[in-house]
């Protein structure tokens, strides 16, 4: 360029013969200049060249891996595990020099890297490599197709749960060196169970027991799981431990912390933040730290040489996944254990029917105390049935029985006492206060609410309700049938004034209340704990949560009042319970005996019976019934299975939050249950997947909403 400047004094004289220099310099350059949208022209990678990737696409006709070239420049970075973009959708005209191009990008985890590929046409290039961080390696991968397969979802939808989004600040930032094994615990609080230092010793050894642990009421639990964490870390394996929400898992980290020191293990919940969360992921992905406490999305974390697998009451709603394809944390950590070879925790101050059933087919022991130390732990329980409440003038004049508030006064002289109340808010239903009969709004139908102490409205129209009356007596004055949080505590502060009156609910939930004389108004699962224990507890209206429609109203009703009780000091320290239900009820006989073990059990049995979950496998398909029916009709179900339905779907309320399964608002769906005996659960998810995967390629109208062992059945 030098020299033809100097041959021209015109700065216009010979500028076209330079333009068309230049063109055609770049046309015989033996390397083309490659494109980043297409890597047009760009050479391939020399070895390798062929990149298997899973895209995110989570339709179930497209899960399946996709090969793509890798171009010579991304050799380096397209390595196995990390994320890449691709273009996808580009059809087989866009074909250009032997390379395909087109198509929108997608992001996708590289799989594997192969010399050819069984696709006989034209490949596309990957777009780029997004990172070269590797986030999913082959046992995650592998943990993902078994979650997908089981649920009858996706590979695509079960990474987007497994691998938390990229943070790049995250990526980063070095992880800290790894620590070297701590020593073996001591047992501790352990010994109080006749297998609890065995137990120990084995996750010391490098063995790899199941068991079902039934743990004792009181403080200790965390403190005893982080033994079992650091024993397992003793035979220089890794934990990894799920809890169902933040607050217990704070606890455990506390726990933790305090046992180990800080640095030896990471806590992977929502509250931290998505840059913190996968700083914090990229650790145990990187073998820094070998222990984990979390939750829900925890049960996929990459630990590395996994030695213990545990989940705390996994009768809680929070461990099934609310997104496709709704894995549940228990199942996914069997097959962790099952496929890892590594111990297996499922503890609880409760026993879920599922846990029975783990201990009954002989898959996982029974790991619980003896009964005198559980009357050291256990509080004492008394109960109030109807017949007590009809007696009882104090009762009918303010909801409380005379025993509940003898209860409160004495418990009060030496600490807080929990009130635990099904509802939340002022005065959640109403009825009559003559007959009993419900109130219902006039133009829908539903149930009327006071949120505000004064306003009626409907909880489905939100309409507003001037003039009730009663149709079946003509009275115009209502009563609470289950009265919420909010008007519990009034009546209480009225009744004791000089103590005051804390209330834990979904709009603000207490961790943790001292030990001075309080009241603590509750709804179930928003429970602070008490320094010290509390001095008592009262479980009002139990009958509103045995009495629920659904099959499992039971065992979540004697969930939720031994979560309650364990709370509650030992009955040697004076700790007493006071539940409002029926005496001869079974999850109230079994609360008073301290018996959760007992009642799974024959709740087992009798689902064993009657062919219901968890002895049989059950899926709930839901639907337009158009599209329903057209299902049912494409699905070669196993010869076994038995169809149940449809029945009618109830529809979101205004103003509700939609859950998973129900019906859109201003629609009328359908759902159908599908029951198949134990060993066809594989053959039914297979059928499900392979019909909607079917139904997805033709493009075959509204699809319908698979759900594979649904927890809530009705």
């Amino acid at each position: 360029m030098s020299s033809d400047n100097e041959r021209s004094a015109d700065p216009g004289d010979g500028a076209p013969e330079q333009l068309a220099l230049i063109r055609e310099t770049v046309r015989k350059a033996k390397v083309p200049r490659a494109k980043p949208r297409t890597w047009r022209g760009a050479a391939l990678a020399k070895e390798l060249p062929v990149a298997r990737v899973v895209v995110n696409k989570g339709v179930l006709h497209l899960d399946q891996y996709f090969d793509y070239a890798v171009p010579e420049e991304l050799d380096a970075e397209a390595q196995p595990g990390v994320r890449v973009r691709v273009r996808f959708g580009a059809g087989k005209r866009n074909v250009r020099g032997g390379r395909r191009e087109g198509g929108g990008l997608i992001d996708g985890f590289l799989v594997e890297r192969l010399a050819e590929s069984d696709y006989t046409g034209a490949l596309a290039a990957l777009a780029s490599v997004v990172s070269p961080e590797p986030v999913l390696g082959p046992e995650l991968l592998a943990l993902s197709r078994a979650v997908a397969d089981r649920y009858a979802g996706s590979l695509a939808d079960v990474l987007q749960l497994a691998v938390p989004p990229r943070s790049g600040k995250a990526e980063s930032r070095p992880s800290p060196e790894p620590m070297p094994p701590p020593p073996m615990p001591a047992a501790g609080t352990w010994e109080r169970y006749g297998q609890g230092p065995a137990f120990l010793r084995a996750l010391a050894g490098g063995g790899a027991p199941r068991a079902v642990w039934t743990a004792l009421p009181g403080p200790h639990w965390p403190q005893e799981i982080a033994r079992a964490m650091a024993a397992t870390l003793a035979s220089g394996r890794g934990a990894l431990v799920v809890v169902p929400d933040g607050r217990t898992a704070g606890r455990v980290d506390a726990a933790l912390t305090e046992l180990l020191g800080a640095g030896r293990h990471a806590l992977l919940t929502a509250d931290s933040g998505p840059e913190k969360r996968y700083r914090e992921w990229l650790a145990v992905r990187r073998g820094s730290v070998r222990a984990v406490v979390g939750t829900r999305a925890a049960m996929f974390a990459p630990v590395a040489d996994l030695g213990l697998v545990a989940v705390w009451d996994d009768g809680d709603s929070s461990h099934s996944d609310d997104n496709a394809p709704f894995p549940h944390v228990r199942e996914v950590l069997e097959l962790r254990a099952a496929h890892g070879r590594c111990a297996f925790l499922l503890g609880g101050t409760n026993c879920t029917v599922e846990a029975a059933q783990l201990v009954e087919s002989g898959w996982a022991l029974p790991l619980r105390a003896d009964r005198e130390q559980l009357r050291i732990a256990a509080p004492l329980v008394r109960t109030v049935g109807d017949g007590e409440l009809a007696r009882d003038g104090a009762a009918r004049a303010a909801r409380l029985p005379s025993l509940a508030w003898q209860t409160v006064r004495d418990g009060l002289r030496s600490g807080p006492v929990l009130v635990q109340v099904p509802r939340r808010g002022y005065a959640p239903r109403l009825a009559c206060e003559r007959c009993r009969e419900p109130a219902r709004c006039r133009h829908c139908a539903g149930p009327l609410e006071a949120p505000d102490q004064q306003d009626l409205n409907c909880a489905w129209c939100g309409r507003a309700e001037t003039a009730w009356h009663c149709v079946a007596c003509g009275s115009n004055r209502l009563r609470a049938r289950i009265v919420g949080a909010r008007r519990t505590a009034e009546e209480l502060g009225r009744a004791f004034p000089a103590v005051p009156v804390r209330t834990s609910g979904r709009d603000h939930i207490l961790d943790s209340v001292p030990s001075a004389p309080a009241l603590v108004v509750s709804t179930p699962g928003a429970e602070p704990v008490a320094e010290g224990g509390y001095a008592a507890a009262l479980l009002l209206d139990g009958w509103a949560m045995v009495g629920r429609p659904d099959l499992r109203a039971g065992e979540e009703a004697l969930r939720r009042w031994t979560a309650a009780a364990s709370l509650v000091r030992g009955q040697p320290e004076g700790g007493t319970v006071v539940v409002v239900a029926e005496p001869t009820l079974r999850p109230v006989q079994a609360l008073v005996r301290w018996d959760p073990v007992g009642h799974a059990r024959r709740e087992l049995a009798e689902r064993a019976e009657l062919g219901f979950p968890p002895v049989s496998r059950m899926a709930a398909v839901t639907g337009a019934p158009e599209a329903l029916a057209a299902f049912l009709a494409a699905a070669e179900l196993p010869p076994e299975a038995e169809v149940l339905g449809p029945v009618p779907v109830p529809a979101t309320g205004p103003g509700r939050p939609r859950r998973p399964g129900d019906a859109p608002q201003g629609e009328s769906w359908e759902r159908v249950l599908l029951r198949v005996p134990p060993g066809s659960g594989a053959a039914l998810a297979a059928a499900l997947k392979a019909a909607q995967a079917a139904r997805m390629s033709r493009g075959s109208g509204e699809q319908v909403r698979i759900r594979v062992d649904p927890p809530d059945i009705g």
